[in-house]
């Protein structure tokens, strides 16, 4: 590809983006809960707020929440629990500079309407440090609770980001299914810089094209750094080609942090078992490749949580969180 547009700077947002989205960079964060949950689908949610602000003192620049409505028990995994934009209320009064994200609220589980006044107002009450990540869903037994038809959700999603996007505009004139906006009403507040930051998760049952013309970044999945490169490549291509601006690539990891320093890494369920050698050098690569943001889950990780965000923050942040 060309190498002055991968160079070419992202677009300007907010705080939060602004923070941890830099160019030819790699910062970190960490997935809530923090905590270890490894033979458990459902997490204790003991000592979360406390955490949250040791991994902000520490120089963490992120955590990221997940949308999970209900507990699918074949999913395995409900998440930090607590609905996401609530949550995100009460972080954002708890926190003060650590970037809030969210990967990814399930757009077509939700009017549009509602996430755009959620997501405006806890951008509003951070002064500017929410993420939004968003998605079209992959858990099928959630569609028929809601009434909500599961093979029409990239139709939906696509309608619903669109929608978002018009309903944050000055009295929008605006039509799709979800609802009509005459230009004689408006929604408030708005977001601090006329958007909140949207991040899409993998396709999200839309076309590369679509995808490079209207996210705000790719939130995608860990990968081997070779063929993360190609994806990510692609994605780049795509966006010059398309005539539109570089953007950001993030995804998560998850680590099961080891002392052993005679240790070869050990591949557990999307990420690694590792010492902060390795794990430093892992995180170079993906920077080299092309990733900008690293969310660390620690769900498998069986050392004392206190003790590896400080480690963490010690010997691994001073490279990345720059």
């Amino acid at each position: 590809m060309i190498q002055d547009f991968k160079d070419q700077e992202f677009e300007s947002i907010n705080k939060g983006y602004n923070q941890i989205f830099k160019i030819n960079h790699l910062s970190i964060g960490l997935v809530v809960p923090i905590e270890t949950y490894a033979n458990n689908s459902i997490p204790f949610m003991i000592n979360q707020l406390e955490r949250i602000k040791l991994a902000e003192n520490l120089g963490f620049s992120a955590v990221w929440l997940r949308d999970i409505p209900f507990n699918v028990p074949s999913f395995g995994d409900v998440g930090q629990i607590f609905d996401p934009f609530a949550y995100l209320g009460f972080l954002c009064a708890q926190t003060t500079k650590i970037a809030l994200g969210v990967g990814s609220i399930i757009l077509p589980l939700r009017h549009p309407a509602h996430v755009a006044k959620a997501a405006a107002s806890i951008d509003v009450l951070s002064q500017g440090r929410l993420i939004l990540g968003i998605a079209s869903g992959d858990r099928a037994e959630e569609y028929p609770a809601l009434n909500i038809n599961f093979p029409l959700r990239g139709k939906n999603f696509r309608e619903s980001f669109e929608y978002i996007s018009e309903v944050w505009k000055d009295f929008p004139m605006f039509e799709n299914n979800f609802g009509t906006l005459n230009g004689t009403l408006d929604m408030l507040p708005k977001p601090i810089a006329k958007k909140v930051p949207m991040l899409i998760t993998g396709a999200s049952q839309q076309s590369s094209d679509w995808l490079v013309k209207n996210a705000d970044g790719w939130i995608t999945y860990p990968r081997n750094p070779d063929l993360q490169r190609k994806l990510i490549d692609s994605w780049r291509e795509k966006a010059k080609n398309s005539e539109t601006n570089n953007k950001p690539v993030s995804q998560s990891l998850y680590i099961d942090l080891d002392d052993n320093f005679a240790l070869s890494p050990q591949p557990i369920h999307l990420g690694y078992k590792l010492n902060t050698k390795h794990l430093i050098e892992h995180l170079k690569s993906l920077e080299r490749v092309g990733v900008n943001h690293v969310a660390l889950n620690l769900r498998f990780n069986k050392a004392n949580i206190e003790k590896t965000l400080e480690k963490l923050a010690n010997e691994v942040l001073p490279y990345f969180n720059k």
